[in-house]
């Protein structure tokens, strides 16, 4: 009984002690709202990412361990991967009044959300982000009961709401909304390369020599793939120069 007293004060402190960076990566997701990328989208990607979280720390509860901790530092990747590909194709605010109006399917597929590449992207970078979550998690679900976990794991997804809508209430403060409006598209990319390698260096990824030169050829090798995409593309805006017309060959009849 005292266990499941304590476990709301517990979940609650595991959860704010792991995701207190999540508000920040919060804010630049929702300064970044358009007729593309929706706030359902980021608030599905963040329970998606979190409950892949949780997925993998559950493990921990049946007295098992996952992974080392530098190879969970390998998702500092993903964060990276992602930044690397917003800042070789930047996106564009497209606030059109056509872009604008919702599509029928827009309005009436809500769980649409969870299969779109931007609740993926969310939820990658939620995921990304938590090699500490595991880390923390399944150490303290190994030493907890069934009834305790159920709790915890209430008190967990109670908290990923709270945070969404404390991140979107202060997008909306004037200060802080023309800031990210301005400079938002700008700074992405960039925080989210610093959060891979932030997760790379808290991770002890970077002292191994095989995971370090695996991550350096990793990132590499996507900054390569991006380049030649986006050259591919600018071709085929562009469009080649036609080809000179060759000379008929048909014999002209005699009048």
């Amino acid at each position: 009984m005292n266990q499941l007293i304590t476990s709301v004060p517990t979940g609650f402190t595991a959860f704010t002690a792991t995701n207190l960076d999540d508000i920040v990566i919060l804010l630049l997701f929702f300064s970044q709202v358009n007729a593309a990328f929706r706030r359902r989208h980021i608030v599905a990607g963040q329970y998606l990412g979190f409950a892949a979280l949780v997925v993998a720390s559950l493990p921990g509860f049946f007295g098992t361990m996952i992974f080392p901790r530098p190879w969970i530092g390998l998702l500092g990747l993903i964060p990276i991967a992602i930044g690397l590909s917003r800042l070789v194709n930047p996106e564009e605010d497209d606030t059109s009044p056509e872009a604008e109006t919702a599509s029928p399917t827009e309005t009436n597929g809500r769980w649409s959300s969870f299969l779109s590449p931007q609740t993926y992207s969310v939820a990658a970078v939620t995921f990304a982000n938590g090699g500490d979550n595991i880390g923390i998690y399944a150490p303290l679900f190994a030493s907890i009961s069934l009834e305790s976990l159920l709790v915890i794991l209430g008190t967990f997804f109670s908290l990923v709401g709270v945070w969404c809508y404390t991140a979107y209430q202060l997008t909306r403060l004037p200060a802080i909304a023309s800031s990210l409006t301005r400079y938002g598209n700008y700074l992405v990319p960039y925080v989210c390369i610093g959060l891979g390698v932030v997760i790379l260096a808290n991770s002890h990824t970077l002292e191994n020599p095989f995971l370090a030169s695996f991550s350096l050829l990793a990132s590499g090798a996507c900054l390569m793939f991006l380049f030649r995409n986006n050259s591919l593309s600018e071709a085929v805006e562009t469009g080649s120069p036609s080809l000179p017309e060759e000379p008929s060959t048909e014999l002209k009849r005699p009048y």
